[in-house]
């Protein structure tokens, strides 16, 4: 199939005229005035949400205790949160569009922060469960409206910067999770994850409340129940299936899970059958015109491969550093915090040379510091000493933060303002699919790997070849990945702020 025209200049035709954020005077290198605010808030606001998506993997072992529950049913209090969002997200174009964003970011911090005040109150697992999922519904808006308004506020010569701290947002905030969550078990109980985070949420939707202004003009767009639907029974049951896959390998789930992952593709192939009807009239809930911009979906792809591995080894790594060498939740919590701090100064480094060299100088390396990382941790075996680790590991999480930046801003950057809304909400529900898939795949690999047929916890060489297993699964997809980002191509700069005219015959080639 011959790539569209429409990949150089994406711009096309919409039919009815879609708002956008009017010219920034002095835009060519600064903000306009309280733009920053705004930005900031998204920022610190977003941080603080996503923080929460892997906050429980540390808590797991004390969960299942406290609280009598098996791994299996623990395990959803993240996958149920993943799955929120991946069902979500997809519908955050049209709730940008359709509201202003100060009513947008004050519904959705108030969901978080009831969310979290049941979590905190639970007095089992059903309503911390219950808590979690209204986390997620409130979390889901907040990368695609960080994402989207930083593309419509900040100038061309500054987006790879800003950018970049986008993606210390997005990428650090998970990371960190673990570490904090690791942190403050080794001193207080469970409930202290919410306990915490609830003053922090309060604060801002104080601060949004009294700070926030509106810079979008809300549209007169109406919601498919339909395209609803279909992206609820697509990408949850995909997301649901790819979850369990580790789980089936014990005989633990109801039903294979090849069945709602072939429901998930057939329910996916719908919405976006249904999208490309809808947009039309300007009424899709997520404008699939977005996959015809080669310089769009060639990074949404690497980031695909970049989340299942990152959100994998995530979940790998604590029980490789329990398993094999002993450590306790202080220790790993500890030896996480350093993978934080190094993707928020290594994205910040990649954000300013992006301006100048653009993503491919930065993705390729990072890619294949990535690979090489990965294939090193597969021969690691019960005498790697703990500090050979935290190398592999620093430098794993190096070349991820190499590639985290120049993706998003490439991708984001090729597509006209008027599709950013749905560019955001693409790439967000890309991460929590990838998140779901690299985290039951590697999973899958461990307890494969493992050759254990009982139940009980696994000794030492089966925990060895576990991991072994499990990082072996995580280079071959890292490999994969360094090769795609071949592909990656700096798409030609467009003004956000100035919509571009049509491209002739774009309506055509992707109607």
């Amino acid at each position: 199939m011959t790539t569209p025209q429409v990949s150089i200049d994406p711009q096309p035709d919409t039919g009815p005229h879609v708002p956008t954020a009017p010219p920034v005077a002095g835009s060519a290198e600064k903000l306009a005035p309280g733009d920053g605010l705004v930005l900031g808030l998204l920022m610190a606001s977003t941080f603080i949400v996503l923080l929460n998506e892997m906050l429980l993997g540390v808590a797991l072992p004390t969960l299942i205790e406290e609280l009598a529950i098996t791994a299996t049913t623990g395990q959803w209090l993240t996958t149920g949160y993943l799955l929120t969002l991946a069902v979500l997200i997809p519908a955050t174009g049209f709730v940008m569009r359709k509201f202003p964003l100060r009513t947008v970011f004050l519904t959705a911090m108030s969901l978080f922060a009831l969310g979290t005040v049941l979590a905190a109150l639970a007095p089992g697992f059903e309503l911390l469960f219950t808590g979690r999922i209204i986390q997620a519904v409130g979390t889901a808006v907040f990368l695609p409206l960080l994402m989207a308004t930083t593309m419509r506020l900040v100038p061309v010569s500054r987006q790879g910067r800003m950018m970049a701290l986008v993606v210390i947002v997005s990428s650090a905030a998970p990371a960190l999770g673990p570490a904090v969550s690791g942190l403050v078990l080794s001193q207080l109980s469970w409930r202290w994850l919410f306990i915490l985070m609830v003053p922090v949420a309060l604060a801002g939707l104080v601060l949004g409340a009294a700070k926030l202004r509106n810079i979008t003009t809300p549209e007169p767009v109406t919601l498919d129940v339909l395209s609803l639907a279909l992206s609820a029974a697509g990408f949850g049951a995909l997301v649901y299936g790819l979850a369990t896959i580790g789980e089936s390998t014990s005989g633990h789930t109801p039903v294979s899970p090849y069945l709602p992952i072939l429901v998930g593709v057939l329910g996916v192939a719908g919405f976006v059958l249904r999208q490309r009807a809808l947009q039309r009239t300007d009424d899709a809930l997520l404008d699939v015109r977005i996959f015809a911009v080669t310089s769009f979906t060639v990074p949404l792809l690497v980031m695909l491969a970049l989340t299942m591995t990152a959100f994998g080894t995530g979940v790998v790594f604590p029980l490789l550093l329990s398993s094999v060498r002993g450590l306790g939740t202080l220790q790993i919590g500890l030896f996480l915090v350093p993978g934080g701090i190094t993707i928020a100064v290594v994205s910040a480094i990649g954000g300013r040379l992006y301006d100048r060299l653009g993503p491919r100088p930065l993705a390729i390396p990072g890619a294949l510091i990535v690979a090489a990382s990965l294939w090193f941790l597969s021969r690691i075996d019960s005498g790697t000493a703990v500090s050979t680790l935290l190398i592999a590991y620093i430098t794993m999480i190096i070349g991820q933060a190499l590639m985290w930046s120049p993706l998003t801003t490439a991708a984001l950057s090729a597509l006209p303002a008027h599709l950013y809304p749905h560019g955001s909400a693409a790439f967000g529900t890309i991460q929590q699919l990838g998140g779901a898939a690299g985290t039951a795949v590697l999973v899958s690999a461990y307890t494969l790997g493992s050759t254990a047929h009982g139940t009980g916890p696994l000794d030492l060489a089966q925990s060895v070849a576990a991991a072994q297993a499990a990082f072996t699964a995580a280079a071959v997809i890292a490999s994969a990945s360094a090769l795609a980002t071949l592909f990656v191509r700096r798409p030609r700069p467009v003004d956000p702020h100035t919509p571009a005219e049509p491209t002739p015959g774009a309506s055509a080639a992707t109607a």
